[in-house]
């Protein structure tokens, strides 16, 4: 096989494989959400899911309202601690105490350690 080229996938298609990967295994339930996380260079946003009814039962980004009054670039470190601060107040509220962590295929490293470790101090389970 001479000349053939090597095609490298994006990084955004090699997250995806991971995450269909970590998503046969992890899923929500009424009894347990899942915390999901996507990131993107400007924005972080994180979703409370019940898989079984495939609804979302609560939300926070830094494209909300009172998130932004408190950060002023929504794809930093700091940003992420107010989303998962966020996040778990609004779950609280809505009666969530555990819930299981979706990383998204990303490294649990930075902003996405960040709203993690922000959501628990904040009350959630997981």
């Amino acid at each position: 096989m001479a000349n053939v080229p090597i095609r490298k996938i994006s990084r955004n298609a090699h997250r995806l494989r991971i995450h269909r990967r970590v998503r046969r295994r992890v899923a929500g339930t009424a009894d347990r959400p899942r915390l999901a996380v996507f990131r993107s260079l400007k924005h972080i946003y994180a979703q409370v899911i019940d898989d079984r009814t495939g609804r979302t039962l609560v939300s926070a980004s830094t494209l909300d309202r009172q998130v932004r009054q408190q950060v002023r670039n929504g794809g930093n470190v700091a940003a992420a601690k107010v989303v998962g601060r966020v996040v778990a107040e609004r779950a609280r509220a809505a009666g969530i105490e555990r819930v299981v962590f979706d990383r998204g295929g990303y490294k649990y490293h930075g902003r996405v350690q960040a709203l993690a470790d922000a959501a628990r101090e904040a009350g959630l389970q997981f």
